[in-house]
């Protein structure tokens, strides 16, 4: 490994904690983690229906559209940190509704206010990482942002099995005030300050990326040199992606990894287990402990093994894990093997979550931050995240009558959607590992 590349692991390692530790709490575990282990309590204290419940939910899906809506060109036109420290403040204030409510509006106001935070920073985090980490490292780094996700997801499901959930609610103010803080020591991205014409921090913001002693002269020419290159093109419109195969890639796989089921598993996990007949509060901290180790892997290999055959293993894995979840309750309806039902259950969701914590979590969103040049980040980033977070909304709200359709066949539908997905990633997902943003770029208009 270079002496810079070391360099800027150790000065980036208290950033990327503090930065994904608000997107790990505001994305996943808002509106997973948080959910699942606190739903009696909740629905005991405020006196929600269980409809009302399934709204608290789902709500967050609705102000996390209207944030993926407005991120990129809030990233664009304030800057990558500027946008992190108005989500970050959002945040708080959703955390505080949601701490202070004594009725289903508090509840819904913190979480469409949590949600709009998470939609904006669903975006900006990948990008802003995919834009100052070196090209080597960028897979590796970009994948500590699920990392993080799951470390907070696995923290909330087992603490949230064992305090209130209105002091569960504090702990997400920790990782919002960490960021603020720590966003005064981290130089904004050089990529943003050349696009925007600000010379001087540019070449500042990454020398202190790479370190005082790397040499950035190449990759600074061949920034800028790619940047001027775009000033030839007219401004990024809509209509403009769907004249490219980027758009139908980060489309495509946003869509089948809500497809997958995600948010209905990570969402109903404890009536998923208790329903087989297994401890809900078990299954759940099971799920905790085994996604820190899993992903941690999949960051270690994210740039040896690259992107495409990452997302394959683990979309044949989410399909194996429904697949056996789905057996388990085929044979709780049949009265067959009663013995055998929570055990299947329990491999099932468990393979699943490993699974999916391995590929199909992190690199969609890796390849999303890596496929669009600069100037059509802020359009096909918004919509792709768009896309990712009405899918997760459907899904999430949707759930709870898919199973009371038939919990077999629901299970059964997601192994389905992961099966498609081995086959969309083998057709169109591009190899990225290994390049600049630029090559990537050069690459892909290449093969068009």
């Amino acid at each position: 490994m270079m002496q810079h590349d070391s360099y800027f692991i150790a000065r980036l390692f208290l950033f990327f904690f503090m930065s994904h530790m608000i997107h790990l709490l505001g994305q996943f575990c808002l509106q997973v983690g948080y959910s699942a282990p606190t739903q009696s309590g909740i629905v005991d204290e405020v006196g929600l229906a269980i409809s009302e419940f399934a709204i608290f939910g789902s709500i967050l899906t609705i102000g996390a559209m209207v944030g993926a809506v407005t991120s990129g060109r809030l990233a664009d036109f304030l800057g990558r940190k500027m946008t992190m420290r108005i989500s970050a403040t959002i945040c708080i204030f959703g955390w505080l509704s949601i701490h202070l409510a004594k009725s289903a509006i508090m509840l819904y106001f913190g979480r469409i206010l949590l949600g709009f935070s998470t939609g904006v920073l669903s975006y900006v985090v990948p990008v802003f990482i995919a834009e100052i980490a070196p090209k080597n490292l960028r897979g590796g780094l970009a994948t500590s942002n699920q990392l993080l996700i799951c470390s907070g997801s696995s923290a909330t499901y087992i603490i949230g099995a064992l305090v209130a959930w209105r002091n569960l609610v504090l702990v997400g103010l920790l990782p919002c005030v960490l960021l603020l803080v720590g966003l005064f020591f981290i130089p904004e991205s050089p990529r943003w300050l050349a696009n925007v014409g600000r010379e001087k921090e540019f070449h500042t913001s990454l020398q202190k990326l790479r370190g005082e002693d790397a040499d950035v002269s190449e990759e600074a020419i061949e920034i800028k040199e790619y940047i001027e290159s775009l000033r030839s093109f007219p401004k990024a419109r809509l209509q403009d992606l769907f004249l490219s195969k980027n758009i139908y890639v980060g489309v495509g796989l946003m869509v089948f990894q809500q497809l997958g089921g995600i948010n209905g598993v990570g969402f109903y996990a404890s009536y998923i287990f208790s329903s087989a007949g297994f401890s809900g509060k078990l299954g759940t901290i099971l799920i905790g402990i085994i996604q820190i180790p899993i992903t941690l892997f999949g960051a270690i290999l994210m740039d040896r093994s690259g992107r495409r055959v990452l997302l394959m293993v683990s979309a044949s894995g989410t399909f194996l894990g429904c697949f056996l979840t789905g057996v388990s309750f085929y044979l709780k309806a049949q009265g067959l093997l009663p013995e055998w039902v929570p055990t299947l259950a329990l491999s099932g969701i468990l393979v699943y979550i490993g699974a999916y914590s391995i590929g199909m979590g992190p690199v969609p969103w890796v390849v999303m931050s890596e496929i669009f040049s600069i100037n059509m980040k802020a359009v096909g980033g918004s919509l792709v995240t768009l896309v990712s977070w009405l899918g997760s909304f459907t899904i999430s709200y949707s759930f709870s009558f898919l199973m009371d359709w038939s919990s077999a066949g629901t299970f059964f539908m997601f192994s389905a959607a992961s099966l498609v997905t081995v086959l969309l990633v083998a057709k169109l997902v591009p190899e990225t590992k290994g390049r600049t943003l630029e090559e990537i770029q050069d690459s892909l208009n290449t093969r068009r």
